[in-house]
């Protein structure tokens, strides 16, 4: 169902911690030959990852282990797919992360299937969901993407992991969700409704509120006071405010 809307699970495990589960799926995107869209195991593996540890992450969780659960065969599918979801976590800093893995090795596949999950650990004090505070302007970062795209998993104007690691680091950003299937209208409606306020949209956004994200290509988030220029300069990414909480 969700912990307040969110897209992850958290669950208490004593006074002071929570697990923060979340998990993502990709089918029909690769190179199987009844593929819906046709683009290398390795991007499908490396941004199905991305958005696990995003979900996660963004809510202050810290990832302590991932599963990849894949429908289809060990080789040739299994191993790209696995090389995509090592180059994500390499690139997140989290290489050492350990895994468990599942592959297809009783039928035969025409079709890519893949589902990552992960495993954080939250101190509950530290917990960023449902923080955002009445009058908190709410910002997109990144642009919605979805489909073709999306062939570059390092386009300039996508959230990457270090994206929310560096919004983690300023005490005046409360909420941060990643954007995926519902667009941004949704969440925006959805992360005021979970703090008791309503959602204004501000007028001079040109941003489309309802195209799907795919796979967490940007995120929202809510903040109260100016931001601080130094943030913005090492996030390098396109910033767009979409109104505010009132």
């Amino acid at each position: 169902m969700g912990f307040l809307g969110r897209d992850v699970e958290v669950v208490s495990i004593n006074e002071t911690q929570s697990l923060v589960v979340s998990c993502d799926s990709c089918g029909a995107i690769g190179m199987k030959e009844f593929d819906v869209y046709k683009i290398s195991w390795f991007i499908t593996g490396k941004l199905t990852t991305r958005v696990a540890l995003l979900e996660v992450l963004s809510t202050g969780g810290i990832p302590q282990m991932l599963t990849v659960a894949i429908s289809n065969e060990p080789c040739p599918t299994g191993d790209e797919l696995l090389k995509g979801v090592k180059d994500e976590l390499e690139s997140a800093g989290l290489e050492s992360l350990p895994v468990a893995i599942s592959t297809e090795k009783n039928m035969s596949t025409i079709q890519t299937g893949l589902g990552v999950s992960v495993i954080g650990l939250a101190e509950k004090n530290k917990l960023r969901i449902g923080t955002a505070q009445l009058g908190d302007a709410v910002y997109c970062l990144g642009f919605p993407k979805v489909g073709a795209e999306l062939s570059n998993p390092e386009d300039p104007e996508i959230i990457k992991v270090k994206s929310v690691q560096t919004l983690l680091e300023s005490s005046s950003i409360h909420d941060i969700i990643p954007i995926g299937s519902r667009g941004i209208r949704l969440e925006a409606e959805q992360l005021a409704s979970s703090v008791n306020t309503r959602f204004k949209f501000a007028p001079a956004c040109t941003l489309d509120l309802d195209k799907s994200a795919g796979p967490s290509t940007c995120l929202i988030f809510s903040t109260s006071g100016a931001l601080d220029q130094r943030l913005l300069s090492s996030l390098n990414l396109p910033l767009t405010i979409i109104g505010e909480l009132y």
